[in-house]
């Protein structure tokens, strides 16, 4: 009997401490959904990577560049940053729903300059954020930013 006790003392704190999470155990034992893909990019006739990747109530972007004139970190940013926007609203999320940003910057000297941009963009609550400067030419093609991020629906 006292087994039974502490086995179910157990079972109680652990759905309490998920419950704390806001998961609850049918979440965690509910059998995956079926991954969807957006806008699929193929190399030589084979897949290779989506635009946007939805699992259950999660989407993730796949990273934006900006590939045009003018060639300056504002404006690139600002079109990088419509493409998300665009890729969440297709996915049936919006910025606001934003919950990472990943940043990659062709050159540190652009960060200020791509704040400037960027802040307010994600509503009163932003999402963490990670921002990283790459070799230069690190970025592909001649993009000076790429973003990607990960949201909810």
């Amino acid at each position: 009997m006292e087994k039974r006790r502490s086995i179910l003392k157990k079972m109680l704190a652990s759905a309490v401490g998920l419950s704390i999470f806001g998961i609850s155990k049918d979440a965690i034992a509910a059998p995956a959904d079926e991954k969807v893909v957006n806008n699929v990019t193929t190399l030589q006739d084979v897949p290779l990577f989506s635009g946007s990747t939805k699992l259950g109530n999660m989407v993730f972007i796949a990273g934006k560049g900006a590939h045009v004139e003018p060639f300056e970190i504002k404006a690139h940013t600002e079109i990088v940053l419509k493409e998300l926007e665009k890729e969440l609203i297709k996915a049936g999320s919006s910025m606001e729903k934003v919950l990472k940003v990943g940043v990659f910057l062709n050159d540190i000297a652009d960060y200020q300059g791509m704040n400037e941009v960027y802040k307010g963009r994600f509503g009163k609550n932003p999402p963490v954020r990670t921002t990283v400067a790459v070799a230069k030419g690190g970025v592909p093609g001649n993009s000076l930013v790429e973003m990607d991020c990960i949201a909810y629906i």
